[in-house]
């Protein structure tokens, strides 16, 4: 089976990244070595001797030769703080920094390049910030965070324009181009190329002008002009040669090997990669050597050779899980899983290929085992530190300059949302922006500073086997989607068994499942593409399930899908409901889980945790404008509301900039109703006012086994981290307070919640990070504790919402329901109800997290 186009196309991109040609070059000291005595009594020398003998090792371009480099230099570094010579420390640093980038060190480039850009700008030196700048966009790029990328490129370029430096200004024009060139803008790619072009030949650097050819030359490859790739690709690898850029020659001669193999010639390209592959290993590119092994085993399976192909892949998935353990930022390890989850795609076909050919040999089980690996792998880790305490020991300042980020970061949100006219607004997000990369520096500094993370060891992904053992019961039932470009696949994982189906390719899948999301909001009783979709996603293993529960790990738009609500029954099948319809829940209770492996890890950190010692903490109808009744001083009500059909929503503002909130009435009498439930001093109610950010963010929550929200929820699908609940936003004088709860504050939260319930809308779903999956609430509050969350899928009816918590907590609270059981039992009584029977109203609300015990009695 063809590796599909997509793949191809990213392990393509991977392996011929431009590697930044930003390294301090171009201002090297004139001074060598001047001799030992004069050494020994000026540090400011003997630095420089060994600045220069750093820069010489470098050049040699093996691994070998920089790691010599790397302790000439640091040893040039201490000299030059020793002396407080600025100038030669940033060049030290940025030496530094551009070894460990070639290396595959993402992380500590990136830290060396922040240590030097202070640097250079306080000597005042533009071209050497211009360059710093363009490596951090270097790095950014590398780990798949385009946008930033672009953003210290759109800063570095017009420095090296300002000082005339022609070679810096042809850096960051090619690296301008990769980064489009890899989001896809092919002519705005080549554009930037060709500026950069006739700089590189004006300046002589043929280095430069080679690796600028080679990337032309990807484009024209991408765009199917292989013959004009070829031309371009022969142009820039004898100048890689005469200069002696090992790297470069690699990268060129693995793009050839593409073209060649696209043409079909592929023992052609087999020898070009042959040529490429040592040279990379070499020069200690790991990226790059990734790239050749995955466009091996993408030929050796075209050629049948299966069992070479998959060889080859595990090697570059090994390099994979090497690179990514060395990024602490877990959003730029998350942006480069993302960037690489292709390699782990193709993966999956290749062993299910190979299954078929072999289906005793446990290809299947093994493929499963590849989906845990390349899915949710951020949230594994954020859970492990989560039990392991890192911030225990750090230095208190670090936590304080923590604190005073996240304040600040919040009051200038605030300024965004409720006064956007009060500032420029590009110039209030550029400051977020910069606020926001602070922090995520400082998170790398509190880790680095951290006893407790220095002993942490991240969990690796569950086998077939330990999923078997570690996260099912005899009652239930694991299905594991995976969408892929040609053909998707379903594990069904027992207790006693792994089985796998194919299923139709995720752009077919993909289409049945939005018309039965909008068919589902547009109030339709019985959505019509309910039957389809199920016939595609449960038809084969439907006569299998039994009543089992089913926990359910989706892939992509499955993620929000309400499998609640798909029907499993045609015509007037017994127990049906309204005309046959008959959805998955009447015989299934559901559980969605981001992996198997998750619910692994949050077992772990569970266990053995005292419990809270109070029952319920709930936070409802919170006061959002200016003219509420609860002020004395007003007379009327404005309640703005975006309706389905008139219906007023706990609705989720994507663009709520300048928007009022409308307030949601009937979250009150929910609130009221489950506080009635629970006896006195095991409970807390906070309304009105006092349903702000404070008592959401209050220390206190730890106490409570349920804490539940009511209000409206914000969702930020770009920015996840920017997604929230909105508290009351005023206080009882009138004066305007900050009530926005991001999701930056929910991972500072402390909980021993048993369960947490966001009823609002939209909480359950966020950015679609490829390999990742839904960036939403919910991994913020299982960071922060949560053992279970309930979560929504959709804008949510105010009136449908409230009744249906109501009976929820009343199966929870009275009957002892455990909470994945009473919800399937609440939804149930809303099917066979007269006013909220379509899916819109109860399938919305869907149960993340443990199923096993109810509420802790331990």
């Amino acid at each position: 089976m063809r590796l599909p186009k997509q793949c191809l196309s990213i392990l393509s991109v991977n392996s011929i990244f431009l590697l930044n040609l930003g390294f301090p070059l171009l201002t090297l000291p004139t001074v060598l070595n001047r001799g030992e005595v004069i050494a020994q009594t000026d540090p400011n020398v003997e630095a420089e001797r060994l600045f220069n003998q750093g820069v010489q090792l470098f050049r040699q371009g093996t691994a070998e030769s920089y790691q010599q480099a790397i302790v000439a230099l640091e040893k040039a570094l201490q000299l030059y703080q020793q002396t407080r010579n600025l100038g030669g420390q940033a060049n030290s640093l940025l030496g530094l920094g551009r070894i460990y980038d070639l290396l595959g060190d993402k992380q500590q480039a990136l830290e060396f390049y922040n240590q030097s850009l202070p640097l250079r700008r306080q000597v005042g030196d533009k071209a050497g910030e211009a360059t710093t700048l363009n490596n951090i966009g270097g790095v950014y790029s590398d780990l798949g965070d385009f946008q930033t990328a672009l953003e210290y490129y759109n800063q570095s370029l017009p420095l090296s324009r300002q000082v005339g430096d022609k070679a810096g200004e042809a850096v960051t024009l090619n690296n301008i181009g990769l980064v489009y060139n890899a989001l896809g803008d092919r002519q705005t790619a080549l554009s930037f190329y060709n500026q950069s072009l006739p700089l590189w030949r004006q300046v002589g650097d043929k280095a430069g002008e080679a690796r600028t050819l080679s990337n032309i030359g990807l484009v024209y490859n991408a765009l199917g002009d292989k013959q004009i790739a070829l031309d371009y690709y022969n142009q820039s690898l004898p100048l890689s040669r005469q200069v002696g850029d090992k790297a470069g020659e690699a990268l060129t001669l693995n793009n050839i090997g593409l073209v060649y193999n696209a043409l079909g010639y592929s023992q052609l390209a087999l020898e070009f990669y042959n040529q490429s592959l040592p040279l990379l290993r070499q020069v200690g590119d790991k990226a790059g050597e990734a790239g050749t092994l995955g466009n091996f085993s993408f030929l050796k399976r075209s050629q049948g050779n299966l069992t070479e192909a998959l060889t080859d892949m595990e090697s570059a998935i090994n390099i994979i899980e090497e690179l990514r353990s060395k990024i602490i930022s877990q959003d730029l390890r998350t942006s480069y899983f993302a960037s690489v989850y292709d390699y782990y795609e193709f993966y999956i076909d290749l062993l299910m290929e190979l299954h078929q050919q072999n289906p005793n040999q446990g290809y299947d089980a093994k493929a499963l085992n590849a989906s845990e690996r390349g899915r949710a792998r951020s949230l594994l880790d954020i859970l492990a530190e989560s039990g392991a305490d890192i911030k225990k020991g750090v230095d208190p300042q670090l936590l304080a300059e923590e604190k005073r980020l996240l304040q600040r970061l919040n009051a200038l949100d605030q300024t965004r949302q409720l006064n956007p006219g009060e500032r420029d607004f590009e110039e209030l997000k550029q400051e977020i922006e910069a606020v926001r990369r602070e922090l995520r520096n400082l998170e790398v500094e509190i880790k680095r500073n951290s006893p407790q993370y220095a002993n942490l060891q991240y969990p690796e992904p569950l086998t077939a086997s330990e999923i078997q053992q570690q996260v099912l019961d005899e009652e239930t039932v694991l299905l594991v989607y995976s969408l892929g470009r040609d053909r998707s696949f379903l594990w069904l994982v027992s207790t006693t068994e792994v089985k796998i189906y194919q299923l139709p390719k995720r752009s077919d899948i993909e289409v049945l499942a939005q018309s039965f999301l909008e068919e589902i909001q547009s109030l339709a009783v019985v959505p019509p593409s309910g039957e389809k979709l199920s016939q595609m996603l449960l038809s084969p293993v439907i006569n299998q399930l039994g009543n089992k529960r089913l926990a359910i790990v989706g892939d992509g738009i499955l993620q929000t899908v309400p499998f609640a609500a798909l029907p499993i029954s045609q015509g007037g099948t017994e127990g049906g409901q309204n005309g046959g319809y008959t959805p998955l829940i009447v015989q299934h209770e559901i559980v969605n889980l981001p992996s198997a492996s998750s619910l692994a890890i949050l077992r772990e950190q569970v266990q053995g945790r005292t419990p809270a010692p109070k029952k319920v903490a709930v936070i409802a109808d919170p006061v959002f404008e200016e003219n509420d009744p609860r002020f004395q001083i007003a007379s009327s009500t404005k309640t703005e509301t975006n309706d389905v059909k008139k219906i007023v929503l706990r609705q989720s503002l994507e663009d709520f900039l300048g928007k009022s909130f409308g307030r949601l009435e009937y979250t009150r009498q929910e609130a009221e109703v489950i506080f009635a439930l629970v006896p006195d001093n095991l409970e807390r109610l906070a309304l009105d006012f006092n349903a702000n950010r404070n008592t959401a963010i209050n220390p206190n929550l730890a106490e409570y086994q349920i804490v539940h929200f009511a209000t409206h929820g914000l969702l930020n699908e770009s920015q996840p981290e920017l997604s929230g609940l909105v508290f009351s936003l005023y206080d009882e004088q009138g004066t305007e307070k900050a009530g926005f709860l991001q999701l930056s504050d929910i991972f500072n939260l402390t909980l021993s919640a048993d369960l947490v319930v966001l009823s609002a809308c939209q909480t359950g779903v966020g950015q679609n990070i490829r390999g990742e999956g839904l960036v939403s609430l919910t991994r913020g509050f299982m960071y922060a504790g949560a053992e279970r969350v309930v979560v929504s899928l959709w804008a949510v009816a105010d009136n449908s919402t409230s009744e249906l918590m109501q009976n929820y907590y009343r199966k929870i609270l009275e009957t002892g329901s455990n909470p994945a059981t009473a919800m399937r039992e609440v939804q149930l009584e809303m099917i066979q109800s007269n006013n909220y029977n379509a899916p819109y109203y109860w399938a919305a609300f869907v149960f993340q997290g443990e199923w096993k015990t109810g509420l802790s009695t331990r």
